[in-house]
């Protein structure tokens, strides 16, 4: 079966289906291309979807997703952005090993195929001169034929007639010789032409031709079977993803499977236990006798097992529940010390100094004198409405109920020991290239090391005394050391506030099963009216304004909470000068400041500045 014996007469039709091939291969590359687009769309939209449902960086969301079933919902997320690189990879196979070889494949074709139509051509133009040729020599023949027919009549007739002269009949007689002669020569050319255009018909039907389209039918079988290929390739780019998209459905399947809700039901004790003692027994409140009023023992101060009660305001409105944290907040801020600078540090603080000061202390007030402070002047403290508003609580997280404040704690000593590490990393680094400089001085010079040196070790220490404070507070938490000063009582008034006396005209407090407290509502109303009368008046804590600078006449390391540590021959600000009680309070920069021994520094007071005095 062949083209150039069944077809030998179609070659415009072999021209059309051949161009029509080349069609169907650039409409499945065109088909292929628009199926890379919609799989990088797929892949990209799927990508844009786990983005956007991944957690922030550190936010709220990021510690919600600690239980596992968010967990198991992140995986999911990941896998299905591994599932989305798998329809990249069919998109990128695709585009190399079929769109681009195809495409590159019609140029090809096209190249063949106008080749052999233009041999074709070729032939077909040469077949057909031959052709013009063969009816040229049969016309002159025809011509010739006719001219020596009419010259040999006139011949006859001229010798037939008695007045023709001799010579007349003599010339008719040569013209008829020479048109039989010139008929003879076209006779002959006629027949070698004749000859010749046979031969040439012979060759160009049974031999160029025929080989010509054989050559246009292999090319076009050829693209056949590319296009069977690339078919072929086009399903084996699938097929080759299929298991690892397999691999990305078990993983959503195995995450779904790790979900464990008793996990996630006691990471939610874990996440909202509070330390606190069920409420205990309410006991029983005799108003028989109107002029006296009853004390008993709060339901918080049963439970845990301490025979004070608590400060309350007489009256026989009707009880309302107030939630722990509200009273807490607002029994720190009534213990809290009214000044914004923090406490100087405790006791043992000057142990480190040699005939040192005593750290100053603040004698604890009664708590009607608190509150009579309380009321009548403006500390810069946090706001009613910041604390609503979850502002800045305290540094120890007193603030918070002993088991989270317990885990915050710890949670705080983590991240202050990373901070060293890291810090320690960076000392050695910063070693190991002095060393380098040492030995190879042409590198650079090793003392330009040293104040980075000296830089890294005073922040390793200011983290050291960080978590060395932490960590106190957490072994107070956990009971393992007895409370350590004022100041830690102060910081965690909000639970020893709940144990302090109460005085004998005050109505008894009642605490309800639901863990929330019942007090009388004139007291309700009066606190409310409190904190509605200074939520406008509390102004966020601002750092003091400097009163004049001091410098370090030794050297003071700074380890206790509430002190720095200082060099000697340093410049530093004063921001409060001593109060009798030995103590300086110091600023390095923004967010450096404490106390120091006044004798340890020589201070120069501004005397613009408001209630300075000038001495050394």
């Amino acid at each position: 079966m062949s083209w150039g014996t069944e077809l030998w007469d179609q070659f415009d039709n072999l021209e059309k289906h051949t161009q029509w091939g080349i069609d169907i291969l650039e409409k499945y590359i065109k088909f292929v291309k628009e199926r890379t687009e919609i799989e990088i769309s797929y892949a990209k939209q799927l990508r844009n979807l786990s983005k956007k449902y991944q957690p922030k960086r550190n936010s709220k969301e990021e510690e919600e997703y600690k239980y596992t079933s968010c967990k198991a919902f992140i995986s999911t997320l990941n896998e299905m952005n591994d599932y989305a690189g798998q329809h990249e990879v069919i998109s990128e196979n695709m585009t190399s090993q079929i769109t681009v070889e195809l495409a590159r494949y019609v140029q090809e074709l096209k190249q063949e195929r106008k080749s052999h139509f233009h041999d074709g051509r070729k032939a077909q133009q040469h077949i057909e001169t031959c052709w013009k040729q063969l009816e040229s020599s049969k016309r002159r023949f025809e011509r010739d034929c006719k001219e020596a027919d009419r010259a040999q009549q006139y011949f006859e007739k001229m010798d037939a007639d008695i007045n023709v002269t001799k010579a007349d009949v003599e010339k008719a007689r040569q013209q008829a010789q020479l048109r039989h002669q010139m008929a003879e020569d076209s006779k002959a050319d006629y027949s070698s032409a004749l000859q010749k255009f046979n031969h040439e018909q012979r060759e160009h039907y049974c031999t160029h031709i025929p080989s010509i389209f054989q050559k246009i039918q292999e090319m076009e079988e050829r693209r056949i079977v590319r296009i069977g290929e690339s078919m072929k390739t086009y399903a084996e780019v699938d097929r080759q993803v299929i298991p690892i998209i397999g691999k990305c459905l078990d993983g959503i399947a195995k995450a779904a499977e790790s979900i464990d809700q008793k996990n996630d039901s006691q990471l939610v004790i874990e996440a909202y236990k509070s330390g606190f003692e069920p409420p205990g027994d309410i006991e029983f409140e005799d108003y028989t006798q109107p002029m006296k009023r009853t004390i008993s023992e709060t339901s918080l101060s049963n439970s845990r097992g301490d025979s004070k009660t608590e400060l309350k305001f007489a009256s026989k409105s009707k009880g309302k529940l107030w939630p722990f944290i509200k009273k807490n907040k607002l029994m720190s801020l009534l213990t809290s010390p009214h000044q914004p600078p923090p406490p100087p540090p405790a006791s043992a603080s000057p142990s480190a100094v040699p005939n040192g000061p005593q750290s100053p202390k603040q004698q604890k007030e009664p708590l009607s004198h608190r509150f009579n402070e309380f009321m009548t002047s403006k500390p810069k403290i946090h706001c009613f409405r910041s604390l609503k508003r979850g502002g800045a609580g305290p540094e120890d997280f007193s603030n918070l109920p002993p088991e989270q404040r317990r885990k915050k704690l710890q949670q705080k000593v983590d991240e202050l020991n990373k901070e060293i590490q890291k810090e320690m990393d960076q000392r050695d680094a910063i070693t190991k290239m002095k060393d380098v400089y040492v030995k190879n001085p042409q590198m650079g010079d090793p003392d330009s090391l040293d104040h980075k040196l000296i830089e890294v070790g005073q922040n390793i220490e200011k983290l050291r005394l960080e978590v060395q404070k932490f960590e106190a507070w957490l072994t107070e938490v956990e009971g393992r050391l007895p409370i350590r000063g004022e100041q830690t009582r102060r910081q965690s008034g909000i639970y020893e506030a709940q144990t302090t006396p109460s005085v004998n005209n005050c109505a008894q407090d009642r605490e309800s099963p639901d863990g929330s407290y019942t007090e009388e509502q004139s007291q309700e109303n009066e606190l409310k009216m409190m904190a509605t009368d200074f939520d406008d008046e509390f102004d966020d804590e601002e750092p003091l304004p400097t009163i004049g600078t001091c410098k370090a006449l030794y050297t003071f390391e700074g380890q206790n909470e509430g002190t720095i540590s200082i060099a000697e021959g340093e410049i530093l600000y004063v921001i409060e000068e001593d109060k009798g009680d030995g103590w300086t309070r110091i600023r390095r920069n923004e967010d450096e400041e404490g106390y120091v021994p006044t004798s340890y520094v020589e201070v120069y007071l501004d005397k613009n500045a408001k209630g300075a005095m000038t001495y050394i």
